[in-house]
């Protein structure tokens, strides 16, 4: 069995740099209630946290996003390929990492082929956004050191 990983301080950082941290709810580019570094979870209108509850709901986030792709990838990955794909998993979900072509090319051995595909999620509602074009470049520079 694999070595179960763990995302590192840089994988936090990159995720932390693209969420921002918001104490009081907002709702997001499609209108999620979202609090903290994009945490959803049980979020509604009018919810107000301390950074302290920021943090700790961004590791309890986090230990999610690392059992969804500890349970899905079945290859040997670098550490900055993990956290690229922390970042990747905790913005979209494990849904979309599991259905994924990134995540097919990856298994199948092709990181090449699975680096390409992180350009292709950069919508939100069916529209480009400029934020996540940045962030999946982000994702796919790290993924490739």
């Amino acid at each position: 069995m694999a070595i179960l990983m763990k995302i590192s301080e840089e994988g936090i950082g990159l995720i932390k740099r693209f969420e921002g941290c918001k104490l009081k709810s907002y709702q997001d580019s499609v209108g999620v209630y979202t609090i903290g570094y994009g945490s959803t979870r049980g979020v509604g209108e009018g919810d107000v946290i301390t950074q302290e509850e920021a943090e700790r709901r961004l590791l309890a986030d986090l230990e999610t996003v690392e059992k969804c792709i500890n349970n899905s990838v079945a290859v040997e990955l670098t550490q900055q390929q993990y956290d690229a794909l922390c970042s990747f998993t905790f913005n979209l979900g494990c849904g979309a990492l599991r259905g994924s072509t990134l995540l097919k090319k990856l298994n199948d051995g092709d990181d090449d082929g699975a680096a390409q595909e992180f350009s292709r999620w950069n919508k939100a509602g069916g529209q480009i956004l400029a934020g996540l074009v940045s962030r999946r470049k982000a994702e796919h520079d790290l993924f490739i050191v």
